[in-house]
Formats: C-alpha cells, structure tokens, sequence
C-alpha cells in the first residue's frame, strides 16, 4: 500500500505543477478554445491539460519503476504513443480515419504480447475483440470529454477501482500504474471542473481512454478465471459510462438521420443540463452512476456466479430506465420520414420502433418476471443455484412468463401511462400483479403438483413482484422529483408557456437566463399530443390548452406567456376566454429589431 501511495503522491504533486505551468504556457501562446455553438465554454479555455496528465503519469511511474516491467511497461509505450497522436491531432488537426489507423496501430501492439479480454476462446478473435474493445473505450472518453471535469472525474473513479481490482488479482505493478494514473488526473482535475481555466484536449483523452482500456485488460489476466461473469463484466463496468454515453449518441443520431461523427450538444452531460440540472450537477450525477457501476464491479468480484446473475442483469435494468429517461429529452428535431432522412441507414426501422413504448414496457415486465423468479429462488436458498432446484426453475420458468404477461395485459396494467403513473394507478397495478401471481401460482401448481417446489419461492417472488413492477411505473417521476431538488432554485412569478416549439424554447431560455423578467416558468401548453410529457431545459410540456384552467390550479401559476407567433384567430380567442376563466394575465413574447 506505501507503493500505491508514493505513486499517487508523486503524480498528484507533479500533475498540479505541470498544470499550472501549461495553462500559463498555453495562454501566453494563445493556445485556447475559443466559444463555440456547439460547446458549453463561454470564454477562451486554455488547451493541452493533457500533457500536464500525461507528463506527471511519466514522472511517477519512472520515479519508481518495479523490477518486474512486462505488462505495465508495454501499457505505458501504447498509452504514451496514443498521447502523441492525440497531440499531433490538437495542433494540425488529423482526418478521422488517420486518428484511427493510429488507434488501431497501438491497440494491435498492445496485444500481440497475450494481453486480451478473454472473453471469446478463439486466440485470433478475441485478439480482434481486444482491438476492437481498446480502440472503443479510447472513443469513447474522448467523446466524454464534452463536460468539464466529465471525463477526468469518471477516469480518475475507474482509476481508484483499479486500483483495488489490480491489487487483489496480484498485480502490484497495475495497481501502481493505476494509483499514479488516478493521482496525475486528480491533479488536472483541480484546474478543470466547472468553471473550467483548461481542457485537457485530445491528448488528454485519447490517453486516458487508452490507459483504462488497457490496465482493465491487465488485471483481466489473472484472479478472474474462477467466475467467467467477471472476467465478461468487470471491465464493462468499470467504464460503464463512456460506454453508455456513446451508445445513447450513436443510437440517436442515427434515428435522427444524423452522422455519428457529427458533434452536438446530445450527450448524456447535456440531456442532464436540459432537464434543469447545473454542470456542476450533472457532472455529480455521472460521477456517482459511475461510482456505483464501480461499487457493483467491486461486489461481482467477490460474490459466486448465481448472485453475480442477477446483480448484473437489475443494475443493467436500473441503468436502461435512466438512459430512457435523458433519452426523451429533446436536443434536436426528429426525422420523421425516410425522404427527409435521405434514406440513412436505421432510419425507417428503428425511428418506427423508438415510438412503440409498449414494446419498451412489455420487454421490461419480461425482463422483472425472469428476475423476481430467479431472485426468489436464491433468496430461498441462501444465495445458492443448485440441482435439482436450477432444474425446476428452468423448467417452470416458461410457464411463469406466459401467464404473468397474459395476467398483465388482461388486468389492465398496460393501459396508463408511465409519465403520468400516481398514487390513484397503484389499485390497478397492485390487481394486475396480485392477479397473474395467483394465475402462475395455480398454473405451477396443476402442471407440476408443487412436487418438489419450496412454497416459499411463491410468496417472496409475488412480493418482488409488486416492488419491481411498482417501482418501473414510478420510475420517471421519482427521477422527475429528484433532478427538481437538484435544480438552481429560483424565485418569480410562476407561468405556463403556451407553445412548445422553437419559440417556447428560445422563450424558456430566455426566462430562465434573465432574472428581470421576474418569471417561473413552471410548464408548457400545447395542442400536439406527440409533445405531451416531453422535457425542455428542465420543464415538462403539461397538457393541451384546454386544460389551461386545470393547470392555473395545480400548478399555482399567474400568467400565461404566448410564444408562439403562428395563432389562428379562433385559438387567440379561446386562449383570451380560457385565461379569463382562470383569472391569468395573459402575454404574448415579440422579438424586436430596432
């Protein structure tokens, strides 16, 4: 542990030296970013952090270097060639497909030295796999890098675990590599949340992507062999964020007919930021989703295979929810046809799928009967999955599915909706769940007698349930309550917008941004029933005008603030007598250039 703690110590040291001497260098040089419209900075940003991280790493690990040099000295010629393409790339700017023969490159001699995922038994496949893994997990960062502190906060947590990971699979030398590494990124760190003075650049995060995709390959050689659901997870874990990251961007920009490489504010950072929340916040919010990806790494490594199949799978589940969650926040306009989308490829397709939430909701039911069924045998036995009760959960687990859904559908559980789920929908929830836990209590007990079966397992699973179903229903609006108390409060007349379009947006903006106006806006109206529950900025599109007088209640509002300039003479009219109704002042937003 003193080496680990020397390691740290020199890299943390050099790291808030180096720092403060690039950004100075930087700014001299006039090396900054400048404010673009597409990046959250508001000011010049000094650039090159990354070499400040990277030339602290090297001072520590050279400081000490262990005797035993075979792993982590190959890690850190493959790290310290993917940092150099990374700053060839910030100063001359690299096409895309030369950043990535570079990448390919230093992945390809990382691995042709035995170190692999061990995740396929084919050598010549997993090798691929590995290439593939490490090239992903370096795009990945770097494209998390779109918040500051964003992506050295989540590296330096992925660090800290590795640490631990390292150490305990007898790989003293990684975990030294890994506690100088965390130290070298706490140090920029000091420099780069909010509000940031540097960015680390892209070599910065090429090497940071590298370095942890590389030292999880590592520790991946030895001390996993005993639990194959470790050696496939633990990695996957450890850099669950980057990893989600990309794949919400990838999946919605190719739904919206947009390039995969095209930048944007469409990032899980950013969705955290329309919904109302801080950077700062944000940030926070991300950092403790990957501490706790972290936490259940740590819990898989130590728990048997039985227990690690279920943990995975739930804290999967819990994980899709939140990404469904930021995933219906607008950032951009969606494609609605394949003339429009110019025929890009998973358009028609997915686009058609992204509006069936039924099938979103049906899936997950099949997922919580599977897992309420497999958590409730091993409850029964004390965390173990043994003959012949392995056998009879396989074998009845089938049966269980078809009647717990058929129940579902026919009680009645698939006819609200989430977004809109209270405190009055539980009776139904609760004589869906109840309903199908008879039926499939019965349906075991006429197909299979109960011979054999532990009438326990009946009764926890009923009430696993009732929890999970419950808790997925209420799922959005407990996020919903959570990101409000996150929330910068603020004070003023509390209004709804009338339109939730471009101009309700520009409106919102506006409002929030200005504390002159002295207005709250708390809700949107509008007429589009494909807006209904939508989130702009943090605030929720209520209902259609018609509810104006509902809303004026629940709400508390005062004052309705028109923003949208396209208003037929009829719907003008009825928003005047609506607002009268409800005892609203009532204004409409002008843009004026004088």
């Amino acid at each position: 542990m003193e080496h680990y703690a020397f390691s740290f110590g020199v890299a943390l040291g050099a790291s808030l030296v180096l720092t403060f001497a690039v950004r100075a260098l930087a700014r001299r040089l006039n090396l900054v970013a400048k404010p673009r419209a597409d990046r959250w900075h508001r000011k010049p940003t000094a650039l090159f952090g990354g070499v400040g991280v990277f030339l602290a790493f090297l001072i520590s690990y050279l400081a000490r270097r262990p005797a035993d040099v075979r792993g982590d000295a190959l890690l850190v010629v493959c790290a310290g060639a993917m940092f150099l393409l990374g700053l060839i790339d910030d100063f001359v700017q690299l096409k895309p497909y030369s950043k990535l023969i570079g990448q390919v490159i230093a992945s390809t001699v990382f691995t042709m030295f035995g170190l692999r995922l061990h995740w396929i038994p084919s050598a010549v496949l997993d090798q691929a796999l590995t290439i593939f893994w490490l090239v992903g997990i370096t795009n990945a960062v770097n494209l998390l890098d779109n918040l500051d502190g964003l992506a050295g906060g989540v590296a330096a947590i992925a660090a800290a675990y590795l640490v631990y990971f390292c150490h305990i699979s007898g790989q003293a030398s990684a975990a030294a590599l890994s506690a100088a590494f965390c130290g070298a990124v706490l140090g920029f760190m000091v420099f780069n949340v909010n509000p940031a003075s540097i960015f680390m650049g892209d070599c910065g995060s090429l090497f940071l992507g590298f370095f942890l995709g590389g030292v999880a390959l590592v520790n991946n050689q030895t001390g996993l062999r005993r639990n194959v659901l470790a050696v496939l997870t633990i990695p996957v874990l450890l850099l669950l964020i980057p990893i989600i990251d990309t794949a919400l961007v990838t999946v919605n920009r190719k739904l919206h007919g947009r390039r995969v490489s095209q930048g944007g504010r469409d990032h899980t950072s950013h969705r955290l930021v329309a919904l109302g929340l801080s950077e700062k916040a944000a940030a926070f919010t991300l950092w403790m989703l990957a501490a706790s990806s972290g936490g259940v790494a740590v819990l898989v490594r130590r728990l048997n295979w039985a227990v690690t199949a279920l943990m995975v799978p739930v804290f999967g589940l819990v994980v899709m929810f939140f990404l469904v969650f930021v995933g219906r926040v607008k950032v951009y306009e969606p494609i609605v046809s394949e003339q429009e989308g110019k025929g890009r490829a998973l358009l028609p397709t997915l686009a058609d799928f992204s509006y069936k939430r039924r099938i979103f909701e049906v899936l997950s039911d099949l997922s919580l009967v599977v897992l309420a069924y497999y958590a409730a045998f091993l409850l029964r036995f004390d965390g173990q999955m043994v003959e012949p009760f392995y056998s009879q959960f396989l074998t009845s687990l089938p049966l269980l599915i078809v009647v717990q859904l058929t129940a579902f559908l026919a009680l009645g559980l698939y006819r609200g909706l989430w977004r809109y789920t209270s405190m009055s929908d539980l009776s139904t929830l609760i004589k869906a769940v109840s309903g199908a836990w008879i039926a499939s209590v019965l349906a075991v007990m006429f197909a299979y007698r109960f011979e054999g079966f532990s009438r326990g397992i009946f009764i926890i699973d009923g009430m696993l349930l009732l929890g999970g179903v419950a808790a997925t229903r209420l799922s959005f609006r407990l996020l919903r309550t959570w990101l409000q108390r996150l929330r910068p409060i603020a004070n003023g007349k509390r209004v709804l917008i009338y339109g939730a379009g471009d101009g309700g947006e520009l409106l919102l903006r506006e409002l929030q941004n200005n504390s002159n106006f002295g207005l709250l806006a708390v809700g949107f109206v509008d007429d589009d029933p494909q807006k209904q529950g939508r989130v702009i900025h943090g605030v929720r599109v209520l209902g259609p005008l018609e509810r104006l007088g509902e809303l004026a209640g629940s709400e508390r509002v005062e004052e309705l603030v028109i923003s949208t300039t396209k208003l037929a003479n009829d719907r003008s009219e009825l928003v005047t007598l609506l607002c009268q109704q409800a005892g609203l002042n009532c204004r409409r937003m002008r843009i004026a250039l004088e």
